[in-house]
């Protein structure tokens, strides 16, 4: 019998897996035997790995082949498929890229890759996809991402970096042996931390929880779920209004301030521009003392317990964690403008165990104790279009050609975009306002999809070129947010006709003669091995040591050895500002910043501040329940949400909803009830679950279902992405904001429709097709 140690290995974004294959399939994924508490979700692969759902050979929509770019693009999403050859597919794709390109410019294409496609390093989707458009002269981008766009926008101007303080949290070994009090904005979602993007060799995330609660730390749980924190360390659970942290924060920072509680010499050595922002916390500037009574009016927390919690977080090493879902709602810049504000006021950071950190949990490398390995990627070339969008703004640059946006300072225009391409990722899944969305989605004359299942993206698009799975190909996992490099063994050849994104590309490029520019000349695994040698000189040259890249491959993997310091974010900064200046103007923390100021933006002015949302329960004739959209735990984002795993928390085939027993009370409901929820922007089905860990007046459905509208824009499977709101955060962020939303929930009186979201559309295939014409 095989050791398990000898067994293939694959990685993926929920962990590592040997393989165990047999007649030409995987028949088991074993969890990577040095994985402390590997995830479920990961082997749910197998379930639709050769399944209906699989896309298995070049597919285009009926009616685009007939009739030609642009025609019934209304019929998107319902029109069938007609099976053509690769060769077919290839023409009609250069064709079409060339028509574009030459009548309307590089800037009518957009290439809309979102990440997530595949853990390995050389098969990442979207690097594949802008490497090959930069290769034809450029395309409309996208800039930051979903997750923290606002966040991504803001903190640079804080701190001089966003990403730098993401791969640099204090650990979680820190904090277990300094931190007292670990208060968490939003929680700490250990669902979240199963998965890491670029793979992932052992989970941390409930070992750091654990052992920090065994140290006795206490934990406070400031969010509408008592899930965001493991019950296991205990702790308090506070159960504000949602959207309502920020509030809460500046009553915690005036009574610091009232009890002379406020650091001053750390904030004339390292924070720029407090006495700026003191006159709007003590009410000067606008006749509002943020006391701890103004904020228990906003956020529903007694005035008493915020008082407490301000003078223990002074009295004590404090740990400030937000999380990441806090910079999706609107003015989502200010959640962690004033965590930080208010860690500053403390004079804590840099100090083991003491700061913020940005999303303990959020992934599962937050707060890691490793080597970052300096990693080459498949380098993506230069795109020569200076156009781009913020990553949330999709629909607006479908249907608002031509028009200005704010972002971040600079004011830009919407181009005209005649072509989509999506290679990773499901706009369909993450997105909000889905139906307006699939409106605009009529817009562009042509839509390009590298896909491997008939999710709703593939639906929705004109060409769908199939792809294969990690599973089907070899990589290399490797990130800087993890210590373990993994060899991704080819287990199995591709399902039917499906091909590498590398191939699909190379062949494309041959038609458009650019196949030497794409490939340099070099094979797939000539790819690999040169990502791998240039890794191993940026390593060289920071004196880390990793195998020569023969021998990684016949080990199959290995581990960087970790630091020999803990991770104590800032640390250095503390210690000489001087020598270690922040990447500010001031070089310190801006907690007021001139040129965030000088944008001249009411809805995000120089310093940290209150804004009412456009949509919370605070306001006057609304709807009365807020719906909490965050993120799955039984799979990541869309992903295998066709899955077993995910299949199985499903209620009579639809997503959960969590509700409080006096809200399930008020309206008739019990386990297991079909309901509609509903608002102004849209309507979907769900499955009841009663919630007494939820806050009264919240409602909570992870996003994650795919999208499966009926003809009237219902979504029968539970998308909730149909309910939240497509509007930017900020005129500096431009985030998404679906975290703040209003709905109402009813029961379903009428007979469930069928879910067909994991059924594959109409197919027409060769032997029932008489070769239509094809136009373009």
């Amino acid at each position: 019998m095989t050791r398990q140690d000898d067994l293939p290995l694959t990685s993926s974004h929920w962990g590592t897996y040997r393989a165990r294959v047999g007649n030409g399939r995987v028949q088991e994924l074993q969890a990577f035997e040095y994985d402390r508490d590997p995830s479920p979700i990961g082997p749910g692969i197998l379930d639709v790995q050769h399944g209906p759902t699989r896309v298995d050979a070049p597919m285009v929509r009926e009616s685009w082949l007939t009739g030609g770019p642009g025609t019934r693009t209304d019929q998107r999403g319902t029109d069938p498929f007609v099976e053509v050859s690769w060769d077919k597919a290839n023409t009609l794709v250069a064709q079409e890229l060339n028509r574009v390109r030459k009548t309307y410019g590089n800037q009518a294409i957009f290439g809309g890759s979102y990440g997530w496609a595949s853990a390995g390093r050389f098969h990442h989707a979207q690097s594949q996809l802008k490497r090959f458009l930069n290769c034809i002269g450029g395309f409309t981008s996208s800039k930051y991402t979903y997750s923290f766009a606002a966040a991504e926008a803001m903190v640079p101007h804080i701190l001089g970096s966003f990403r730098d303080y993401l791969d640099t949290c204090t650990s979680w070994d820190v904090i277990r042996d300094h931190t007292q009090l670990f208060v968490c904005f939003g929680g700490v979602p250990l669902k979240n931390g199963q998965i890491s993007q670029g793979g992932t060799g052992c989970h941390v995330q409930r070992d750091g929880l654990l052992a920090a609660g065994k140290a006795g730390i206490d934990f406070v749980n400031i969010s509408p779920l008592k899930s965001d924190v493991l019950d296991d360390v205990g702790g308090d659970w506070l159960a504000l209004r949602p959207n309502t942290d920020v509030a809460l924060m500046l009553g915690l920072a005036h009574t610091i301030e009232m009890d002379g509680l406020t650091d001053r010499s750390f904030l004339q050595r390292y924070a720029e521009g407090f006495d700026a922002f003191l006159p709007y916390l003590m009410g000067d500037t606008d006749g509002t003392p943020k006391t701890a009574d103004w904020a228990a009016d906003i956020c529903e927390i007694p005035a008493d317990t915020i008082r407490a919690l301000a003078r223990r977080m002074a009295a004590e090493r404090t740990m400030i964690s937000v999380s990441w879902s806090l910079t999706r709602q609107d003015h989502g810049e200010q959640p962690f403008w004033m965590a930080i504000t208010l860690a500053a006021m403390l004079g804590q950071i840099g100090l083991p165990g003491g700061g913020f950190g940005f999303g303990y949990s959020a992934m599962n490398f937050i707060g890691g104790n490793h080597t970052i390995i300096p990693g080459a990627s498949f380098p993506q070339g230069q795109n020569p279009v200076k156009d781009f969008i913020p990553v949330a703004r999709i629909t607006d640059l479908l249907m608002q050609p031509g028009e200005p946006f704010d972002f971040d300072g600079v004011r830009y225009e919407y181009p005209d975009t005649r072509l989509v391409w999506w290679a990773g990722g499901n706009p369909f899944h993450h997105h909000q306002d889905l139906n307006l969305m699939r409106q605009a989605w009529q817009k562009p004359d042509t839509i390009i999809v590298n896909e491997w299942c008939w999710n709703p993206l593939a639906k929705h698009a004109d060409i769908v070129l199939p792809c294969t799975t990690p599973l089907e190909r070899d990589d290399m996992a490797m990130t800087p947010r993890d210590p373990y490099v993994v060899s991704m063994s080819k287990l199995t050849e591709p399902n039917g006709q499906a091909r590498d994104d590398y191939d699909i590309f190379t062949d494309i490029a041959r038609t458009m003669g650019v196949a030497d520019a794409f490939t340099e000349r070099r094979s797939k695994a000539d790819w690999q091995r040169w990502i791998y040698d240039q890794t191993q000189q940026n390593c060289a040259d920071q004196g880390i040591e990793i195998p020569p890249y023969d021998q990684f491959i016949k080990q199959r993997w290995f581990k960087l050895d970790d630091p020999a310091k803990p991770m104590i974010m800032l640390e250095g900064f503390r210690a000489d500002p001087v020598a270690n200046p922040l990447a500010t103007p001031s070089g310190k923390i801006e907690i007021f910043c001139q040129s965030v100021a000088d944008f001249g933006y009411e809805d995000c002015p120089g310093h940290p501040v209150w804004r009412a949302p456009y949509e919370w329960l605070g306001a006057v004739d609304a709807y009365p329940l807020h719906l909490i959209s965050n993120q799955p735990r039984d799979k990541l984002h869309s992903q295998l949400d066709h899955g077993g795993v995910s299949k199985a928390k499903k209620i009579a085939g639809r997503e959960p909803l969590h509700i409080h027993p006096y809200d399930a009370a008020m309206r008739g409901l019990k386990d297991g009830d079909i309901v509609r929820l509903f608002n102004d922007r849209g309507a979907c089905l769900g499955g009841v679950v009663i919630d007494p860990g939820i806050r009264t007046g919240v409602v909570q459905m992870s996003t994650g279902a795919w999208y499966d509208p009926d003809e009237n824009g219902l979504c029968k499977h539970g998308n909730p992405n149909v309910l939240t709101r497509d509007k930017g955060t900020s005129k500096l962020g431009q985030g998404p904001s679906a975290h703040s939303c209003l709905i109402e929930v009813e029961l379903f009186t009428e007979a469930p429709p069928k879910v067909t979201a994991h059924e594959p559309p109409s197919i027409i295939r060769p032997n029932t097709l008489n070769d239509p014409e094809i136009k373009t």
